[in-house]
């Protein structure tokens, strides 16, 4: 019993600052290029999420497998390469970091927000206030477009634009996002996979893997993925004066479906795809968190 203590702490403790780093990077650049036009096109957001996944991974992977993302850790655990009773913990820690790496950027970029909602004409926690929200939680399509456009925030512009999006295509963009990336996660740590990279650079390819699917899907949706990326960010937004439009959101049970549901759903059926249709072995432990630990 004296042992398990530390066998949970350490690992729990490296979810926590690597989905913090993750947060911290990718979360900051999504503020520098909304408030600051930084980033001159998408791809330069995408890749400093890439950059954060690798940095997170080689930071932390040897202690906890660096899953930084609940539906990575539960698609492990439903292919039976995770053990279940590390599922809510590492899970808590995951979101814990998120929200501390939010707190973190709220108190370097508060000025900024400030700003960006007076030019815009916006109150926070009113409607339109996504526009500096969505450098927290997310929402679809991306109101980046509307944070961008020359003159006042416009409802009625706002609505039009809303109607690109529906929640089912929202849902169906997270799903597939989330099955690639998990599919990708599992082969380039399969060391019985013949195609996957040498020791030490799966991470690498994980990255371009989600700078690729940023690149694609963030109009949509933001391109979440993982349902603590959205869901630690929204709450810390939610406290922090963003209210209803952070929490549950002005489409309501959207942030549920879209951005915690469909990703679990896509990261378990891209692991099983990977597991069960194309593995070399698909019955082999591929990933086994509880014997390094113990």
């Amino acid at each position: 019993m004296s042992d398990e203590r530390p066998s949970l702490a350490k690992p729990c403790a490296a979810e926590f600052v690597g989905t913090y780093l993750l947060i911290f990077l990718g979360c900051g650049v999504v503020h520098a290029s909304v408030l600051t036009g930084a980033q001159s096109g998408l791809w330069q957001v995408a890749i400093v999420w890439g950059v954060a996944i690798m940095l997170a991974v080689y930071a932390v992977g040897a202690i906890s497998g660096a899953h930084i993302n609940p539906a990575i850790t539960l698609a492990f655990a439903v292919w039976g390469r995770f053990p279940w009773r590390l599922v809510g913990p590492y899970i808590a820690s995951q979101t814990a970091g998120a929200f501390v790496a939010a707190a973190t950027l709220y108190v370097l970029f508060n000025p900024y927000l400030k700003l960006r909602e007076e030019a815009k004409n916006v109150v926070r926690g009113a409607a339109g206030s996504e526009i500096t929200a969505m450098c927290y939680g997310e929402y679809f399509p991306s109101p980046g477009p509307l944070s961008n456009a020359e003159g006042p925030y416009s409802i009625d512009r706002h609505e039009r634009f809303n109607k690109l999006v529906s929640e089912p295509a929202a849902c169906l963009a997270e799903f597939l996002g989330t099955l690639v990336l998990a599919l990708v996660v599992f082969a380039v740590t399969d060391d019985r996979n013949p195609s996957a990279p040498p020791n030490g650079l799966a991470a690498v390819f994980i990255g371009l893997a989600v700078a690729a699917l940023i690149s694609v899907i963030a109009p949509l949706t933001q391109a979440c993925f993982n349902p603590a990326r959205d869901f630690g960010p929204r709450l810390f937004a939610w406290l922090a004066g963003w209210g209803p439009i952070a929490l549950p959101g002005p489409r309501g049970a959207g942030f549920l479906t879209v951005y915690i549901l469909s990703p679990i759903a896509g990261a378990i059926t891209g692991a099983g795809l990977y597991l069960r249709v194309l593995a070399v072995d698909g019955t082999r432990r591929v990933h086994d968190i509880e014997g390094n630990a113990e």
